[in-house]
């Protein structure tokens, strides 16, 4: 498996009484490595990066790469809307020894596509590590159009997107006017094996948290050409990569981890509430189906 393929967990951040939970955080890495994870992804969406604060977020990565040592790439979050924050970050992230960055389109300002260019090619500029950038315009409200990423794919270390636009057109457009070492990853776990079978390198995936066997199987299976097999892990997972989404990402997932006693608290922060008794149960019945728990 090729550096930065594959299945890479966008890894929860595990809080206990509203703080860090180091050791949970140690644990769940160590649970992702052996479930056949192939890279860590701390601090993103599903880490909850919009409210761990600096501090915080420069301990998460640096306790990831320290644990993690080398067995598999770390790829830390160090998106902002703000450019000078993400270049701090970054620069934070590669000073702890991060494979690389992964840095989303920013939100709430709601820049134009010349606007995404400027900002990540300051940061890159700015900081020499291996950048992913990240659409994901159910979140940021804009859509980063293909023909911005494959003037980014210019810039020597951006080697590659997190594409969770939904849209197997989109990527496909991705694909098509970027260098063939450009390294497109599903963004969703949805279109995880369909963006492999048209030119994509893997996922950053939310499910793994739960299933990291799982969805490391179904992205060495569709690597490797084995689409049947790849379709029936898909299918296997379809029903819980729903729930994972039945509230917001990253509400079950860390109420999953949770229920296989991997952290001692799933609560996320605010203004993100617990899962709903009812979902609750939709999602241990699952869980328990697929033989998680």
């Amino acid at each position: 498996m090729e550096k930065f393929h594959g299945a890479l967990v966008a890894l929860v951040t595990p809080f206990v009484d509203g703080r860090l939970d180091e050791q949970g955080l140690v644990d769940l890495i160590e649970m992702q490595i052996a479930g056949g994870t192939h890279g860590i992804v701390p601090c993103g969406t599903t880490g909850e990066s919009a409210t761990i604060d600096f501090d915080e977020h420069k301990r998460v990565i640096d306790l990831t790469v320290k644990t993690v040592a080398g067995r598999v790439p770390v790829v830390a979050g160090t998106g902002a809307n703000s450019t000078l924050e993400a270049i701090e970050l970054t620069e934070s992230a590669r000073e702890s020894g991060a494979d690389a960055v992964l840095s989303v389109v920013p939100y709430y300002n709601k820049p134009n596509q010349e606007g995404m260019y400027l900002h990540f090619r300051e940061i890159a500029e700015k900081v020499d590590i291996p950048m992913f950038l990240y659409n994901v315009p159910g979140r940021t409200v804009v859509n980063m159009l293909p023909e911005t990423v494959a003037r980014l794919a210019e810039i020597d270390n951006i080697i590659g997107i997190k594409e969770a636009s939904g849209s197997l057109e989109q990527i496909s457009d991705v694909i098509r006017r970027c260098p063939k070492d450009f390294i497109v990853l599903s963004g969703d776990d949805f279109t995880a094996m369909p963006t492999v079978c048209i030119g994509g390198k893997g996922v950053i995936s939310v499910i793994s948290n739960v299933d990291p066997r799982g969805m490391s199987q179904m992205m060495e299976a569709a690597l490797g050409g084995d689409l049947a097999r790849a379709n029936e892990w898909h299918y296997r997972m379809f029903p819980l990569m729903k729930l994972m989404f039945v509230e917001p990402n990253p509400v079950p997932a860390k109420k999953g981890v949770e229920m296989m006693g991997k952290v001692r608290s799933g609560l996320p922060r605010l203004p993100l509430a617990p899962m709903g008794a009812a979902n609750v149960d939709k999602l241990r019945a699952e869980m328990s189906r697929l033989g998680l728990l």
